[in-house]
């Protein structure tokens, strides 16, 4: 779901200029993300009348190099992020791929003066390389948020969900989630109207549900070793069974309190909260693959009601079972 802060106020504008968008462009640019820039905010939509104003900026000396053997020349350099009222950075080359100082000063500049700044996915870390996430929620793909957090403790990183407005600076999630973040966007800037047509014309929901969890994978335990390992095998082969601590730490041959320090080494969860995520990535297969009924998808998984089947899977998943199978059935 996206943040519940109160979307930013609109750009100022007179009656027939739009505010002016510019969209990064860098070598080892993403190519997708690139695309939703362009689509949303680049696209000429003349049923709109104004609409926004939009450059291609180059971070690097072109040809700009993207995903998918494709080159890149934009029209404008970083001195163009002094104009701009919105600045979108489309992912970025890599979570590990430094921030050129230019960069950094061009976009602190334009939003020292009252720009609003963007990122989609990985480009969250332009954004905190530039110190403008600091002491702010923001949110990235799902596979980056325990790096994020890592390398920037200041930041409040919100795993779960879409996108977030804090704003003067808006973060979303992995890829497609950039287009929520846009529409949401439009939609605060020339309201829902404007932000249902461009949803129209890209055949998307102007609106999605959920946040990241329905999106992430089970987790891997890290480690195999020792007495755990064949405990986490059958464990996951009779997933429908009772399964108190006790029985798991008779069988490992534990003390309970062994069997929980080691069950946390191993798969950074205890016991009973990794069983539970075991059976909920269980039943999601089981919903996206067969036909069968929750109740039975509930019995199957190990859970003792289809209330606490349905109570887990949404704590977990972002969204209730009936709604999971909808979406990805």
């Amino acid at each position: 779901m996206p943040s519940t802060t109160p979307p930013s106020s609109k750009y100022p504008r007179t009656e027939d200029v739009g505010p002016l968008v510019c969209l990064l462009a860098y070598d080892g640019l993403c190519t997708f993300e690139f695309g939703i820039g362009v689509e949303v905010f680049g696209l000429p939509r003349p049923e709109f009348d104004p609409w926004y104003r939009f450059r291609t900026v180059a971070v690097d000396e072109g040809p700009l190099r993207a995903t998918g053997g494709v080159t890149v020349e934009a029209t404008h350099d970083l001195s163009a992020l002094s104009e701009a009222d919105l600045i979108l950075v489309p992912g970025w080359r890599g979570v590990d791929a430094p921030v050129p100082e230019a960069l950094v000063m061009a976009l602190r500049a334009a939003h020292d003066r009252g720009a609003r700044v963007a990122s989609i996915c990985s480009g969250v870390f332009v954004l905190a390389a530039a110190g403008l996430l600091d002491h702010r929620r923001a949110t990235t793909h799902w596979r980056y948020v325990e790096t994020l957090s890592e390398r920037h403790p200041d930041i409040e990183v919100d795993a779960d969900v879409l996108y977030i407005d804090d704003g003067s600076v808006l973060t979303s999630a992995g890829s497609a989630a950039g287009l929520d973040l846009c529409l949401h966007i439009v939609r605060s800037d020339w309201g829902a109207r404007h932000a249902n047509a461009v949803a129209r014309r890209l055949v998307l929901h102007a609106h999605r549900d959920g946040g990241q969890r329905q999106f992430v994978q089970a987790p891997v335990p890290q480690g195999r070793g020792g007495r755990i390992a064949p405990l986490l095998d059958r464990i996951l082969g009779g997933l429908a069974e009772d399964w108190p601590v006790a029985r798991m730490a008779d069988l490992a041959g534990l003390s309970p309190r062994t069997l929980t320090r080691r069950f946390h080494a191993t798969v950074g969860d205890t016991p009973l909260g990794w069983l539970t995520s075991m059976r909920v990535a269980h039943a999601a297969m089981l919903l996206e693959t067969t036909d069968a009924t929750l109740t039975d998808i509930a019995l199957a998984s190990g859970f003792g009601s289809p209330e606490s089947f349905r109570r887990e899977f949404s704590r977990l998943k972002g969204l209730p079972p009936s709604r999971y199978r909808a979406a990805f059935g």
